[in-house]
């Protein structure tokens, strides 16, 4: 064999070994969504490297996929689409183009990307947004909430939580012809976390009279207490959000302190001062038989009461949801909650189906078996997936029959 042939070998075997990521035979279409991880992976290890250069932070490369995918505000014969502002924060207003004889219905969305990459103009939300609109005829709000690293929480709670403080106005309702009693609140990952702590937060507030009818959860974070879930075993190195790149969300949500990301690898980030707060995650509970396995529940081991002093937003229901008391949940409108198998974030779900349930709250739990986080983003070409189509028709089609 001659020198070429076997650098191409060397070569051919290296990409074949980049590429190559162990994908469950369940999924469809798996060296495809090989590919698009690598793609992940290789703006991941670019990231990594610029950060240790100290060129860039990790988080500045990763948006680079969001630049990537910017669409304009452009309207189309079904839906008129612009950039504007609600109480200051930017949103991407989607409006249907279809006469109705009565008022529309609403969906106000929320983009994930771990509190620090995405936003409503990368082309999955936008056309997202627009079948939404056009599907069931309503208003769309697509909100441009600020990022981590550049803010920390609360910020991007308190961005969501003023637009659709703005929007629920009778006065706002009534311009954008919509129904006060046909509203949604909806949000994928990130976003999850975020529609479901506004939703919470809204059964407070009694400057808003208007009531949400519903909401849906996709593939939702909404714990930061237990990082070591079945499902981040399960699911710690898949396609698209390994355990790492999770980890590395939650604490940049909150700071960029590597200490904070040091103590949550570990799972070992939660001070014993705090430690009444576990009875809400206790996956040996709240989870069914099917997801816990060969699983056995492990007493947590508690870290620094320093971490949770000096970043006390990780114990805050406004940021992890799931840590609100029951007496919270009463009042919660109808709940959509889709979970994927194959997802880090799988176990935060399901155990908030099992509290809403528990007080009482009506809940739809769409799992599904072989799909994996973010498959909602995978929807327009060169990295669109079946299941990508699938989901959303999915999650469209159940708003259409509820709201």
């Amino acid at each position: 064999m001659g020198t070429k042939s076997l650098c191409l070998l060397l070569a051919s075997v290296l990409v074949a070994y980049y590429v190559y990521t162990p994908v469950p035979e369940t999924i469809e279409e798996r060296w495809k969504l090989m590919l698009i991880n690598a793609g992940f992976r290789t703006v991941a290890h670019v990231a990594e490297f610029a950060e240790w250069l100290g060129l860039v932070h990790y988080m500045e490369v990763l948006m680079m996929i969001t630049s990537i995918e910017y669409t304009a505000p452009i309207s189309d014969e079904n839906v008129t689409v612009t950039d504007t502002k609600f109480n200051n924060v930017p949103v991407r207003l989607y409006v249907p183009r279809k006469q109705s004889s009565g008022l529309k219905r609403a969906v106000i969305y929320i983009h994930g990307g771990g509190w620090c990459v995405g936003g409503s103009a990368m082309e999955p939300y936008d056309l997202l947004s627009r079948w939404t609109a056009n599907e069931l005829n309503a208003v769309v709000i697509s909100i441009e909430y600020r990022l981590a690293p550049m803010y920390h929480f609360p910020v991007q709670f308190e961005d969501v939580y003023a637009v659709v403080k703005f929007f629920l106005q009778n006065s706002v309702l009534a311009q954008y012809e919509v129904d006060p009693n046909r509203i949604c609140i909806s949000g994928d990952s990130a976003g999850g976390n975020l529609a479901a702590a506004v939703a919470q937060q809204l059964l407070d507030d009694a400057e808003v009279k208007a009531k949400l009818k519903i909401q849906a959860l996709l593939y939702p974070a909404l714990q930061t207490l237990d990082l070591d879930l079945p499902s981040y075993k399960d699911n710690e190195n898949k396609p698209i959000l390994p355990k790492s790149l999770m980890v590395r969300f939650w604490s940049e949500y909150f700071t960029t302190d590597v200490s904070l990301k040091e103590a949550m690898a570990s799972n070992r980030h939660v001070p014993a001062e705090s430690s009444h707060l576990f009875r809400f995650v206790n996956w040996s509970n709240l989870l069914p038989e099917k997801f816990k396995k060969d699983h056995v529940y492990a007493s947590p081991i508690y870290g620094s009461s320093r971490l949770g002093k000096k970043y006390p937003g990780f114990l805050d229901p406004r940021a992890a949801p799931l840590l609100a008391d029951d007496t919270k949940l009463f009042g919660l409108p109808v709940t959509y909650v889709l979970t994927c198998q194959h997802d880090v974030l799988r176990d935060d779900g399901i155990m908030y189906v099992s509290r809403l349930r528990k007080v009482g709250i009506e809940v739809i739990h769409d799992h599904i078996e072989d799909a994996i986080h973010g498959a909602l983003i995978f929807i327009t070409s060169p990295t669109d997936l079946a299941l990508g189509h699938r989901v959303a028709n999915k999650y469209i089609k159940w708003l259409n029959m509820n709201l």
